[in-house]
């Protein structure tokens, strides 16, 4: 089942460029195989959004197998997601105008909510495959903030016409400096004698806060904080 879901994604990519994620690319995708539309329907139930969710789905497995053999140990934390953001793009390099009508599709009203969780679960793919201890709050700042980096540098990425997309990764490492500036500026405020009786409740609050149980297939929606010095 998975192999032939596989094969119509595969399928399916010939046709996306010129037809976006729509019932006729599905169709065409189901004809080049030779299986009924009954049969495509079967397996994308919600058909062109749920073979678009799938597509995006395939390529974060791909970035989780990447980055387990990617050699992250000697790298800041900073440089970890800079190299995961730009793998997972470069991955699908190949496809950018299938990326492209992508993000059209999700842009539409309806269907902006499945656009948020696939970007929520690339950005949660990308801090497990770091190894992201958090299970309070930060659990769920990291993965907002990195959804608001990550989406903005494919943005950036579609319209990039740089050699090897230099300007993308420009790019990204002007974001990633944002939000670790404004991490510091956060840190310093958390450490002023001054402030922190005024901190107190909002803190305390905070830390009640808990990650979800790591529950298979479980997607929650949504800056990555708690580094020490030696992370920046």
């Amino acid at each position: 089942m998975t192999d032939v879901k596989d094969q119509l994604i595969d399928a399916a990519l010939d046709h996306v460029a010129f037809d976006g994620w729509s019932e006729a690319a599905l169709s065409a995708a189901a004809r080049d195989l030779e299986i009924t539309e009954a049969e495509a329907r079967a397996l994308f139930t919600r058909g062109p959004i749920d073979l678009a969710l799938a597509f995006h789905r395939r390529g974060d497995q791909a970035l989780r197998e990447a980055l387990k053999s990617a050699n992250l140990a000697e790298m800041r934390i900073r440089d970890r997601i800079s190299f995961a953001i730009r793998t997972r793009l470069e991955l699908v390099e190949p496809h950018k105008e299938a990326v492209r009508r992508g993000t059209t599709l999700f842009a539409l009203p309806i269907y902006a909510a499945d656009g948020a969780r696939a970007i929520w679960e690339t950005c949660d793919t990308i801090w497990d495959a770091l190894g992201d201890p958090s299970r309070d709050i930060n659990w769920y700042t990291k993965r907002a903030t990195l959804s608001g980096v990550y989406s903005s540098t494919v943005l950036y990425w579609l319209g990039d016409q740089s050699a090897e997309h230099e300007a993308t990764w420009a790019f990204l490492d002007r974001r990633i400096e944002n939000v670790m500036q404004f991490e510091k500026v956060k840190k310093q405020i958390n450490e002023n004698k001054l402030l922190q009786p005024f901190l107190a409740g909002p803190n305390w609050l905070m830390s009640q806060v808990k990650a979800p149980p790591r529950v298979p297939d479980m997607k929650l929606p949504g800056s990555w904080t708690g580094q020490s010095a030696s992370d920046r």
